[in-house]
């Protein structure tokens, strides 16, 4: 027997030993992966097809962290063929077998953690914190999703009957796409993967083109350290519109788990419902489109507490995350001074290169046309609310994508900045008349992702408990950071499906409920 799920320990950077560790997975990275050619892998079988796309180090452009092999919409359809073939007898393998895979993955990430971490350093720019946390969170997907196979696999009894014999169980769905983000390239994309696999399902992995590299370190796990049958994990990396509607529309194919932007999961949405010639089946859809979250804090809350968190959830990752705190509506009476303690802190982050050390509080974007829609970004919120700090691009003699850590007062609240998903370091901070008034701005954007209210007051934490319409709400802590199986994970409206990430019931979304009655 398993024992019991817990949360993987992140790492300690103030031990100089855990700070050795790193560094010397930061070399093996560099030693054995970084500029080396990646290519697909389509029914366990290498395809090098002679193109390739470059993956770059956003903190350094002229570091060449992998050459990939790009797709095809012929190979794409071909790579969802294997995976059909490998259906067939994946699914008959014993759920309690799949979730051996999980476990075994688990303790092989946990032997190369640091590994996986600096790859993350270089192809996405993450900082050693955030990269160890990811980490940490892919391992605790796979822990988590294996022991919750092994209680969704049994046979589950329903209402006796004197003159029947009645069993529900959850079989598999078939053939799944996965893409996965760039932002966190190792959990969500492990978390997508592993989750349709565990539930006897095989994977057609397109990887997000700023981090297939760490996709590829992912997939020569399951396929090669630990044999994954050949078939159930194809990777197949190329351009998102070509080879995701290929992929998508495919009519082999029988779910679509995705997470990304809006535009991207309504595009998915719409093309998924499209019953195409020789299709049997309704696809499934599971989305996670992005937020545009705010943490409200009222004039009894503790503001150096609150500051902290705005400061951690606004910039950790360089505000890169879907859950990030992109606004910030502080009610009048505290409005000035909270402010006040958010720049001070906010201008004390450190920017740089993330692989210089564990110092390094924010790296850089993920590419150019990211930096530019940033400051493009800052140039709408000049026009509509009052620079407190930063709005600039930090230019480094490597040439990386840096901006400095920025922050807006006087936002409108139906302005741009305060409407829009900006994805990067800036702030956008709106003055509230009282509480009710901040939790009306708080719900009026069309997503509904993440919050966060930090009150001393009960029933202000309590109205926030029924009023505030996000899939995961903080109170007193930070908007940022949900533990798998403590905070599952997903979010309303425009955010997407709400399939709760990390949670008891997230394996039902890859599969199907089926009753066996037999007459005694």
């Amino acid at each position: 027997m398993k024992h019991p799920f817990a949360n993987e320990p992140l790492t300690d950077f103030s031990d100089p030993a855990n700070v050795a560790a790193f560094r010397r997975g930061l070399e093996t990275i560099l030693k054995c992966w970084v500029g080396r050619s990646y290519p697909l892998m389509i029914g366990g079988l290498a395809v090098h097809n002679g193109d390739e796309f470059l993956s770059l180090n956003p903190a350094n452009p002229a570091q060449v962290v992998g050459r990939v092999a790009r797709a095809t919409p012929e190979l794409a359809r071909h790579a969802v063929e294997a995976a059909a073939a490998a259906f067939d007898t994946w699914r008959q393998v014993p759920y309690s077998e799949r979730s051996r895979y999980l476990f075994s993955a688990a303790r092989a990430i946990r032997l190369r953690k640091h590994e996986l971490s600096a790859l993350m350093v270089l192809e996405v720019g993450k900082t050693w914190d955030e990269a160890d946390a990811e980490t940490a969170e892919a391992i605790d997907y796979l822990e988590f999703y294996g022991r919750q196979m092994l209680r969704l696999g049994r046979p589950h009894p329903t209402v006796s009957a004197a003159d029947r014999e009645i069993e529900l169980s959850y079989v598999p769905l078939g053939v799944g796409v996965v893409i996965p983000p760039w932002n966190f390239p190792a959990a969500i994309t492990l978390g997508l993967t592993v989750a349709s696999i565990v539930a006897g399902n095989t994977v057609v992995l397109k990887p997000a083109s700023s981090s297939p590299v760490i996709a590829a370190w992912l997939v020569r796990l399951f396929n090669e350290t630990l044999q994954l049958p050949p078939g159930v994990l194809n990777y197949l990396p190329g351009p998102g519109v070509a080879i995701g509607d290929t992929l998508v529309d495919h009519p082999l194919a029988r779910f679509v788990a995705f997470t990304g932007s809006k535009e991207v999961g309504q595009r998915i949405f719409a093309r998924a419902g499209v019953v195409q010639p020789g299709q049997k089946w309704l696809k499934r859809t599971v989305l996670e489109m992005g937020g545009k979250d705010a943490i409200l804090v009222d004039e009894t809350a503790d503001l150096d507490a609150a500051a902290d968190g705005i400061v951690s959830s606004a910039f950790g990752y360089s505000g890169q995350k879907c859950s990030a705190c992109s606004r910030l509506i502080a009610v009048d009476q505290i409005y000035e001074p909270l402010l006040a303690k958010v720049v001070a802190r906010a201008s004390r982050l450190k920017v740089g290169d993330p692989s210089g050390g564990p110092d390094v509080a924010m790296g850089p974007v993920i590419e150019p046309s990211a930096l530019q829609k940033h400051l493009d970004y800052i140039a709408v919120g000049k026009r509509e609310g009052r620079l407190l700090l930063g709005g600039e691009a930090i230019t480094t003699p490597a040439g990386g994508y840096f901006l400095e850590p920025t922050v807006f007062a006087d936002v409108p609240p139906a302005g741009r900045l305060a409407q829009e998903e900006v994805f990067g370091p800036i702030l956008a901070c709106i003055r509230a008349r009282d509480f009710a008034a901040g939790l009306e701005i708080a719900n009026s954007t069309e997503y509904g992702l993440t919050g966060s209210l930090y009150s001393g007051r009960r029933d202000r934490l309590e109205a926030a408990r029924r009023e505030f319409h996000v899939g995961n709400l903080y109170l007193n802590r930070k908007c940022t950071g949900a533990f798998v199986g403590q905070e599952p994970f997903g979010g309303f409206n425009m955010s997407g499906t709400d399939s709760k990430a990390g949670g008891r019931d997230y394996l039902l979304q890859f599969t199907q409920a089926k009753v066996v009655s037999e007459l005694c």
